[in-house]
This record gives structure tokens, sequence and C-alpha cells, in this order.
């Protein structure tokens, strides 16, 4: 790897990973690093040119935050862990799934897509509005550069189909808000093709795990244990 990621770490026991959504960072999590603590190693990750990991040469796609964790996990010797995923930290954990699916034990899919079409409509014209907007000044500001590029992996990733998804035999927990900025036709389509999956709604917006933490954690550590 190009760079070395940032992260916060805490507890002991079998890792769980935790990966923030995009323009975020390991903060995300405030309301999740303390409580998993108590029973896991958990390992709150800065993706590549988020929080405090550097932005490095390699691309800034979905498919390379993947192989960033695999670099990560493989440097810090994780042999296997859980890997709960945000957002676009979502998108980055099932498209490493994908591609490695021994190196998890359980997944965590909270508010994630399979392709840009599954956020609801008006979320997504606003940001293909901000996407465009920013390519007319990326040359001139950095920040509008940067702006054009966080929202480009939202406009243009990831581009999973369902079908990839039926050969996944890992069990995964799919939760989401019931405002969620994903569909929830969307989130549904992701737990129909997952062959050993749990579908969880929890009353809120797609930041649940914020606003509503006390029912997250509950889910989720119910999940884990089970």
């Amino acid at each position: 790897m190009d760079i070395e990621l940032f992260y916060t770490e805490k507890g002991k026991g079998e890792p769980l990973l935790l990966l923030h959504g995009n323009g975020g960072s390991s903060e995300y999590f405030e309301h999740q690093i303390d409580y998993f603590a108590k029973e896991y190693h958990v390992i709150a990750i800065d993706t590549r040119g988020h929080g405090k990991s550097p932005r490095g040469t390699a691309p800034f796609t979905i498919v390379q935050f993947a192989e960033d964790l695999h670099d990560f996990m493989e440097q810090h010797e994780i042999e296997k862990a859980n890997i709960l995923g945000f957002s676009d930290g979502g998108n980055i954990a099932l498209t490493f799934a994908l591609k490695y699916p021994n190196k998890i034990k359980k997944l965590i899919l909270n508010g994630a897509n399979l392709f840009p079409a599954g956020m609801k409509l008006k979320v997504r014209l606003a940001m293909e509005r901000v996407y465009r907007m920013t390519s007319y000044e990326m040359d001139k500001s950095k920040e509008a550069k940067t702006k054009h590029d966080l929202y480009g992996l939202m406009v243009n990733e990831p581009n999973i189909q369902p079908k990839q998804l039926q050969n996944l035999n890992i069990r995964t927990l799919v939760i989401a808000g019931t405002n969620d900025i994903i569909k929830e036709s969307h989130s549904i389509l992701i737990y129909e093709n997952l062959p050993n999956a749990e579908l969880v709604f929890v009353q809120g917006e797609h930041s649940i795990a914020n606003e509503k933490y006390e029912e997250f954690n509950t889910r989720v550590g119910e999940f884990l244990r089970n």
C-alpha cells in the first residue's frame, strides 16, 4: 500500500472492523467503539483520503478502498474479522467480501447500496448536481477537487449486480433506517440476494448508528453473538 491508514482501536477479542461513510471518519462511530470494545477488539479505520488517512497516489475508488482494507488486515496480521460498514463503508465491505470472503466472519451492511440508483431519486439528483458543479471548479480549487472526488464515489459507484451476492455465503446483517437515503426496496433487494442474511429496519434516517445508537448497537450486538 502506498499509504498508512489511520485507525483507532480498543478492546480485546475477535476483531471488529468499523468502516465509516463518504466524507466521514472513524469518529462517526463514537457510540459504537466503547460499546463493542467490551466484547471485541474494535478497530475503526479512516478510509484513504478521509479523516487522518492520506490520499496517496492510488485510485480514489471503492475497489481501491477494498484493496486498502485487505492490505491493512495483512499488515496487522488479522486473518479474519467481523466487519461493520456504514454507507460507502458498507459498499467497501461488500466489495471486499465479494473478493475476499474467507477474510470475513460476519458482515454488517448499514445503509449500503449496490449501485447509485439504489439511493432515493431526490438524493441522487442533488448529488449529481454538486458533482457537475464542482467539475468546473476542481482545477482552480483544492476544496472543489476534494468535493468532486467524494461526490463522484456516490454518483458513479458502486457497481454490483444483485446476482453477484447469491454465492456470498457469509452471515450478514442488512440494517437501515426507515427513512434512509437508500430506498427500502433496495435494502430488501440486497437482503433477498444474500443466501445467509437478516434484515432489520430501525426507526430513523441514514445515520441510525448516531441517531438511534442504543437500538442500533443492540441489534448489531445480538447479530454478532448469535
